[in-house]
């Protein structure tokens, strides 16, 4: 077993069997390649004791709703669910034998605790399993709204680990080709022939160019976002840092543009840059005016055009949701790609209700959550064109 924290004393409770098959399914889903954290295997041992575990459909809509997190995942799931559970669906469910006892523990990191080495060895053969938690596991679901300053400055602290990639555009410039290419280069191929007697022995190629597009993130900064825009402004210096060709506005009662304070790869250092120059911080919001302005100074202009312009705010807005709908329309015809991150997304029984985030709707290409680490990590993903 790891080392405990002294500060998280170990609980360690006897599961029914039907609990521990649970664990054991989570485990062949990790095998088979989805990312299946441990809070994910609680809320499926959890759901189980709410529906039972008499029928096949109940046990495969638990895991189906709790387990997977991807619509892409629920072929693998489906194979994996087959072979795991169909012994046991012959009939009915009935369980023999004594139950393993099971461990729980929390780790205090990563790259902490014990040697390592014995749990996987006696982990099949003893009648007590052990069941790891890592506390940056949990950490990374966690909604920054309901951290502690100490959680969030941890998990702000990890953003600068995110892989930072990005959209590219073909340009109109054309580069030597290693191999064929898309047109011969003439100018090489003679250098080359006049090496052999004029002969053009080898032929020498172009190829079409590629350049990153840019990036453009407008951080909602209005009081309704407070609990989440410390957070956002830490993802959006990391991005700066990460990758060139980003620009980063705030957006509250004005539009205020941030890009020059957040090149410092001290993070510390660019916030305190960054933040006196947004002077209605907590504010209030108007999402329509400030997109406008946008639209007017920089993002017609140029700014957005070809762009990947990411919007992270909750959709509340005292202006008028026709003027942001119009704006959200004018930007959404430029842009490469338009993706709207809203945090309350991840809330149980969300709907965009809102008059501001309604009206934005149909304009947007992606509508994504923005609540917690993991979210920004896949957002991260989504903006490397990989989802």
């Amino acid at each position: 077993m790891s080392e405990r924290s002294p500060d998280d004393a170990a609980e360690t409770t006897t599961l029914a069997a039907g609990e521990t098959l649970a664990v054991g399914f989570a485990r062949a889903l990790r095998r088979a390649g989805l990312r299946v954290p441990a809070s994910a295997t609680i809320n499926y041992v959890q759901a189980l004791g709410l529906v039972g575990v008499e029928t096949r459909s109940g046990v495969y809509w638990a895991g189906r709703s709790t387990l997977l997190h991807r619509p892409e995942d629920i072929d693998i799931y489906d194979r994996v669910f087959a072979a795991y559970w169909q012994q046991t669906f012959v009939e009915t469910i009935r369980f023999e034998g004594k139950p393993p006892s099971v461990t729980l523990a929390l780790d205090v990191g990563d790259d902490e605790g014990g040697d390592g080495n014995d749990d996987g060895e006696d982990e099949q053969d003893s009648e007590i399993q052990p069941v790891r938690f890592s506390r940056t596991e949990v950490l990374t679901d966690k909604d920054f709204a309901e951290c502690s300053a100490e959680e969030l400055a941890e998990l702000t602290a990890l953003m600068s680990r995110l892989q930072f990639t990005t959209h590219t555009r073909r340009s109109r410039r054309q580069v030597r080709a290693t191999s064929k290419g898309d047109r011969p280069d003439l100018r090489r191929t003679v250098q080359r022939a006049l090496r052999h007697q004029g002969e053009p022995l080898h032929r020498a190629y172009t190829e079409d160019a590629t350049r990153p597009r840019r990036l453009v993130l407008v951080l909602d900064v209005s009081g309704s976002m407070e609990a989440y825009a410390r957070a956002l402004v830490r993802f959006a210096h990391a991005a700066v840092v990460a990758r060139g060709r980003v620009e980063v506005f705030a957006l509250g009662t004005r539009l205020t543009r941030l890009t020059r304070f957040l090149y410092s790869r001290d993070p510390d250092q660019a916030l305190t840059l960054a933040m006196p120059k947004v002077q209605d911080w907590a504010g209030g919001t108007r999402l329509g005016e400030g997109l406008a302005e946008f639209n007017e100074e920089w993002g017609i202009r140029g700014m957005a055009r070809g762009s990947v312009v990411v919007i992270l705010s909750d959709g509340w807005d005292r202006g008028d949701p026709l003027v942001l709908g119009t704006a959200m329309e004018r930007l959404h015809r430029v842009t490469h790609e338009l993706v709207w991150v809203n945090p309350l997304k991840a809330t149980p029984g969300y709907a965009p209700l809102a008059a501001g985030m309604a009206a934005a709707l149909p304009h947007l290409d992606r509508f994504v959550e923005g609540h917690s680490y993991a979210s920004l990590e896949q957002l991260a993903t989504i903006l490397a064109g990989q989802r």
